[in-house]
C-alpha cells in the first residue's frame, strides 16, 4: 500500500506538510502544540491526518473520530481517544482517577465535573508522553459529542511542556464556533496546476479544455469531489460538465456520488455498509454478530473493498466520513430499524448497557414503554458520570417513546432540566411545551415555571428574569418549601441585577418573600437580608447579612458566591470577602466544578485588585475568558471593569465602559450602568479628570446598586471636593456616614475617616487622614491604602509640608506603580514633583524577569504545594510546573526550592 506521503489527495499541500512537520519537530523537542484543520468536506484533512499519523509513529499516536451516530454518547470521542493511554491511569491524582474512571463507566462514583476530568486527561495525556512524544488526533471535530469537544478544548488551552501534539480535523464552513481560538490551518482547494494535474489523472478518456476548465472551477480544487466526482462517467457524460449539477451544494454532490456508487453494489453489501455507518466505533467483532443476524456473510465485503469504499482490519474504516453518511442516509426507514435492531441485540447488554439502548430506541416503530425505560436508566447512568447533554438525549427520546401521557411529561420535563443543567438552554422551551402537553401535577407544573424563568434568567439576567422567578416562587411555596424559598432569592437577586432599570421588581420581590419563614441558613439569612436591604433600609439588613456570611463556611454553600461577593462588599466585610474567593477558587479548581469556577476566579480577581495584585486578577480573568470561550458562560464583567479603571488606561478603558453601558442597556440589567459609571468615575478621578469623575459618580449614585453605591459614594466625595462643589461633597459624605456606621468594619471606617478628612471639618483633616490609614493598614486593602496615602500627601502639599507629603506620596507612587495603576502613579508623580522630588521610572506590574504564571507557581511552591498540587491549583501538568519552575530557578539564579522563598523576597 502506498505511504501517505504519495497519496493522490496530498498533491499540491506542502504547505500543510511542512506545517504538520514543524509541529512534529516541537514535539519530540519537548514542546506541546495544538492544531485545528479546517476545510470543507473533501478538501484533504483526514489524508493530512493520516500523513501526520504515518510521520508521528516512532512516537505514540492516538487516534478517535467523531461519528454522527455517536455524538449524543457523553465522552465517547474522548475515551476513544484515552482507551490506548489507561495504563497511565494510576499515576493521577486520587481524585483525577476517580473521575476518569467515573466518566468512562470504568467503576462508579459520584458524577464528576467536567474540569475535573479536564485535569485527569491533561495529566493523562502528560504521564503517556513522559514515555515517548505523544500525537493525538481527533478528526471530524464537527460530529464529537459535546462533553468530549469541552474537555479536549479545555486540554488544548492548557498544553504546553509535555510534548503533546493534539490536532482536531473540522469541517467548514458552518462550524467554525468549534474550538474557536485554538491555532488552526485552513485546508482549501489544490492550485490550478495541482487540480488540473488530479483530474487528469482520473478521467477515462480526452475531454474537451473548455469543459475540464468548467470541471476545475466547479469543485474549486476539491480533491475529494475531483477523484469522486468523474468516477464512472463517460466521455458523453461529461460533455457539458458534471451536467444539471452544478446548482446542487458541492457536499450533496459528493455524498450523491457515493450514494450511486452504494446502490449498485449487492444488496447484502449494502446492508454491511449500513450496518458498518451505523455502528459508531469500527468493532468488528460487534458487527460480525450484527451482520449474522441480518443473514450477512463474510462474502459481502469483497464488493466494498473493491468499490474502495471500506477497509475490513482490526477496526472497520471507512474511505472518507462521506461514505458514512452516504450509507447511512441512503437507507429506507425501514431498512435503518433493521439494522439497529440488530446491533441492539448483538450488544451486551451488561458491558455497553447505553450503546443497546440507543440501537433499541432507534430500531422502535413506535411508542415502546420497556425501551423508553431503558433509555431512563441510561439518562441516570449519564448523569452519575457527569454526562447532562447525553442523559437529555436519552430522556428526550425516552419522552417520544413513551405511550402513557403523565409518565411521557415527567420525561420531558426531566429532559429540560439536563439540557439546562448542560448549559444547552435553546432546546429547554421546546421540551418544557412538550411536557406541558401531557398531565402535570401541580408540583411539576411549578418545576416547569421556574425551569422556563432559569432560562430567561440565564438568557438575559436583567429586568426581564425578575417576574417570571416571582411566579414561579409563589406557585411552588405550599408545594416545595425549601426550592420557593431558593427561587424567591432568585427572584431578588435578579431584580437586585435589573436595580434602575427594574422599576418596582425589587420592591414586589421583597415583599413576597417577606413572609416566607427563611431559617438560619446562608440561604435564609440572605433572603431576610436583602428582603430587609429593599424594604427596611441599610441598617437593618446588615445584621443578617453579615451573619448570612459568616455562616458560610462549608464549600456546599460557595453556589451563593454570586450573592455573596458584593454582600460582601456592602457591609465592608473584607475578611469574608477574601475568605470566600479563595475558599471558592480552590473548591472549584480541586472539584473541577464547571459551574462556579468562573464567578469563582471573576470575584477572586476582584479581590485580588483590590489587594493591589494587578498582574494575578489579569491571570484569573484569563483563566475565565477561556474557559467562557469553551463552555459557553461568560463571565462577569466586574472585575474586569474595576482593574481596567484603576490601571488608568484611558482608551481601553472606555472602551471596555461603553460596551458594558450597551450590553446593560440592551439586557435590561440596570446594576452593571452602575458598576459602569463607578469604573468611570474611578478612571477619571486616576486621570485628574475631575468634572467627569463628578458626572459619572453622580449618574452612578442615583440608585443605590449593592455593593456598587458604597464605592462609588467614595468617588463622588473625592470629584467634589476637586472641583468645589461642596454641597455634593457634604451629601455624599452624610449618605456614606449612615452606611459607615451601621457597618463599623474597619474597611467601613478607614472609608469613612478619608471622606471625613476630605469634606469634613478643615481642623479635623490630618486627624481623619492618619485615622484612614491606620484603619486600612493591617487589612489587604493594599490598592485603597495607596489612595489613602496619596490624598494625604495631596494635602500635606497644599499645607506646604513638603518634607511630610514627600513621604506619603513616594509611598503611594511607589505602591501604585507596583501595582500597574498607571494613572494614579502619574497623579502621585506629578504631586512628588511640585515638592521639589526627582520621581525615578518605576518598572510598573510584576517584574521583567519573571511572568505572573511563573510568579504564581513560585509562590505556591513557597507555600509547600508540591508540583500535582500545584498543577491542580493552575490547571497546568506536573510536567508543566516543573519546566516553570526550572526557568524561576535560573531566572533567579538558584538550584532548589529551599533558596526559592528567600529569592522571591529580594527579587
Amino acid at each position: 500500500m502506498p505511504s501517505s506521503t504519495d497519496s493522490p489527495a496530498l498533491r499540491g499541500r506542502r504547505r500543510e506538510r511542512e506545517t504538520l512537520d514543524r509541529l512534529l519537530r516541537d514535539v519530540r523537542a519537548g514542546h506541546s502544540r495544538v492544531l485545528v484543520l479546517r476545510g470543507e468536506a473533501g478538501a484533504g484533512k483526514s489524508a493530512l491526518l493520516d500523513y501526520l499519523s504515518e510521520k508521528a509513529s516512532a512516537g505514540r499516536v492516538t487516534r478517535a473520530a467523531g461519528v454522527e451516530p455517536e455524538s449524543e454518547i457523553a465522552y465517547s470521542a474522548l475515551q476513544q481517544l484515552c482507551a490506548p493511554l489507561l495504563g497511565h491511569l494510576d499515576a493521577l491524582p486520587q481524585p483525577q482517577r476517580a473521575a476518569l474512571a467515573t466518566a468512562f463507566g470504568l467503576s462508579a462514583g459520584d458524577p464528576p465535573e467536567g474540569l475535573l476530568i479536564g485535569l485527569a486527561v491533561l495529566g493523562l495525556l502528560a504521564e503517556a508522553a513522559s514515555e515517548r512524544p505523544l500525537v493525538c488526533i481527533v478528526d471530524d471535530v464537527q460530529w464529537m459529542d459535546r462533553m468530549s469537544e469541552v474537555i479536549l478544548t479545555f486540554v488544548a488551552r492548557r498544553l504546553d511542556e509535555e510534548s503533546v501534539g493534539l490536532v482536531f480535523a473540522c469541517r467548514s464552513p458552518g462550524d467554525e464556533q468549534i474550538l474557536g481560538s485554538l491555532p488552526e490551518l485552513r485546508v482549501d482547494g489544490l492550485p490550478a496546476a495541482d487540480a488540473r494535474a488530479l483530474l487528469d489523472s482520473v478521467l477515462s478518456g480526452p475531454v474537451d479544455d473548455q469543459v475540464r476548465q468548467r470541471i476545475l472551477a466547479e469543485t474549486r480544487g476539491n480533491p475529494l469531489a475531483l477523484l469522486e466526482l468523474p468516477r464512472g462517467l463517460t466521455p458523453a457524460q461529461l460533455a457539458f460538465g458534471f451536467g444539471g449539477q452544478a446548482a446542487t451544494p458541492l457536499l450533496n454532490r459528493m455524498e450523491e456520488g457515493f450514494q450511486r456508487r452504494i446502490a449498485a453494489l449487492p444488496a447484502n453489501t449494502r446492508r454491511l455498509l449500513l450496518a458498518a455507518a451505523v455502528e459508531p466505533v469500527g468493532d468488528v467483532t460487534l458487527l460480525w454478530r450484527a451482520l449474522d443476524r441480518l443473514r450477512v456473510g463474510p462474502d459481502a465485503v469483497a464488493p466494498a473493498e473493491a468499490a474502495g469504499l471500506v477497509e475490513f482490519g482490526a477496526r472497520v474504516r471507512f474511505r472518507h466520513p462521506l461514505v458514512r453518511s452516504a450509507a447511512w442516509r441512503s437507507a429506507e426507514a425501514a431498512e435503518l430499524r433493521e439494522v439497529h435492531r440488530a446491533l441492539a441485540e448483538a450488544t451486551d447488554p451488561h458491558h455497553d448497557p447505553d450503546r443497546r439502548a440507543w440501537h433499541r430506541a432507534h430500531a422502535a416503530l413506535g411508542p415502546d414503554e420497556e425501551v423508553a425505560g431503558e433509555l431512563e436508566r441510561s439518562a441516570g447512568r449519564a448523569l452519575a458520570r457527569g454526562g447532562r447533554s447525553a442523559a437529555a438525549s436519552f430522556l428526550e427520546r425516552a419522552a417520544e417513546l413513551t405511550p402513557d401521557p403523565k409518565s411521557r411529561a415527567a420525561r420531558a420535563l426531566g429532559a429540560a432540566r439536563a439540557r439546562l443543567e448542560a448549559g444547552e438552554l435553546n432546546q429547554v422551551p421546546d421540551l418544557l411545551a412538550a411536557a406541558e402537553s401531557g398531565p402535570l401535577e401541580p408540583l411539576q407544573q411549578a418545576g416547569v415555571d421556574r425551569l422556563r424563568a432559569q432560562v430567561t434568567f440565564a438568557f438575559n439576567p436583567g429586568r426581564a428574569a425578575g417576574p417570571p422567578l416571582l411566579a414561579a416562587a409563589r406557585r411552588l411555596e405550599e408545594l416545595d418549601f425549601c426550592t420557593a424559598r431558593m427561587t424567591y432569592l432568585s427572584a431578588v437577586g435578579a431584580a437586585v441585577r435589573a436595580g434602575r432599570l427594574g422599576g418596582g421588581d425589587l420592591r414586589r420581590a421583597a415583599e413576597a418573600a417577606r413572609g416566607v419563614p427563611a431559617g438560619d441558613e446562608p440561604a435564609g439569612l440572605f433572603l431576610t437580608g436583602l428582603t430587609a436591604w429593599s424594604l427596611d433600609g441599610y441598617a437593618p439588613a446588615v445584621p443578617h447579612l453579615r451573619r448570612a456570611l459568616e455562616k458560610m463556611t462549608t464549600d456546599e454553600n460557595l453556589h451563593l458566591l454570586w450573592l455573596a461577593g458584593p454582600v460582601a462588599h456592602e457591609v465592608w466585610d473584607d475578611v469574608a470577602w477574601y475568605r470566600l474567593t479563595e475558599q471558592a477558587v480552590c473548591f472549584a479548581r480541586t472539584t473541577g466544578a464547571l459551574s462556579l469556577l468562573p464567578t469563582a476566579l471573576t470575584f477572586r480577581a476582584g479581590a485580588l485588585v483590590f489587594a493591589g495584585r494587578f498582574a494575578d486578577a489579569s491571570n484569573l480573568l484569563d483563566e475565565a475568558d477561556a474557559l467562557g470561550q469553551a463552555t459557553g458562560m461568560a463571565p462577569h464583567p466586574s472585575a474586569s471593569l474595576t482593574l481596567a479603571a484603576h490601571r488608568g488606561r484611558e482608551l481601553p478603558a472606555m472602551e471596555l465602559i461603553d460596551a458594558t453601558i450597551k450590553d446593560a442597556e440592551a439586557r435590561g440589567e440596570g446594576r452593571l450602568l452602575g458598576l459602569a459609571g463607578y469604573a468611570r468615575a474611578v478612571l477619571s478621578n486616576g486621570l485628574g479628570q475631575y468634572p467627569a469623575a463628578l458626572e459619572a459618580a453622580r449618574q452612578a449614585t442615583e440608585y443605590e446598586d449593592l455593593a456598587v453605591f458604597n464605592w462609588t459614594l467614595g468617588e463622588l466625595v473625592e470629584a467634589a471636593v476637586r472641583v468645589g462643589d461642596a454641597d455634593v461633597a457634604a451629601e455624599a459624605r452624610e449618605r456614606l456616614a449612615q452606611r459607615v456606621g451601621a457597618a463599623g468594619t474597619e474597611w467601613a471606617l478607614g472609608v469613612g475617616a478619608l471622606a471625613d478628612a476630605l469634606a469634613g471639618p478643615s481642623g479635623q483633616a490630618e486627624e481623619r487622614y492618619r485615622e484612614a490609614i491606620e484603619r486600612l493598614t493591617p487589612s489587604q486593602l493594599t490598592l485603597q491604602l495607596a489612595r489613602a496615602r496619596l490624598l494625604y500627601g495631596e494635602w500635606l502639599r497644599r499645607e506646604n509640608r513638603r518634607a511630610d507629603a514627600r513621604t506619603q506620596l513616594r509611598a503611594a507612587h511607589g505602591a501604585f506603580a507596583t501595582m500597574g495603576a498607571e494613572a494614579f502613579a502619574e497623579r502621585a508623580s506629578r504631586k512628588l514633583l511640585a515638592t521639589g522630588e526627582t520621581v525615578r521610572k518605576r518598572t510598573v506590574g510584576v517584574p521583567v524577569e519573571l511572568t505572573p504564571q511563573e510568579a504564581q507557581i513560585a509562590r505556591l511552591a513557597v507555600a509547600g504545594r508540591t508540583n500535582p498540587e500545584i498543577g491542580a491549583a493552575l490547571f497546568l501538568s506536573p510536567r508543566t510546573v516543573e519546566w516553570h519552575l526550572r526557568k524561576v530557578f535560573t531566572k533567579l539564579d538558584i538550584g532548589s526550592r529551599r533558596e526559592l522563598a528567600a529569592a522571591l523576597r529580594d527579587h
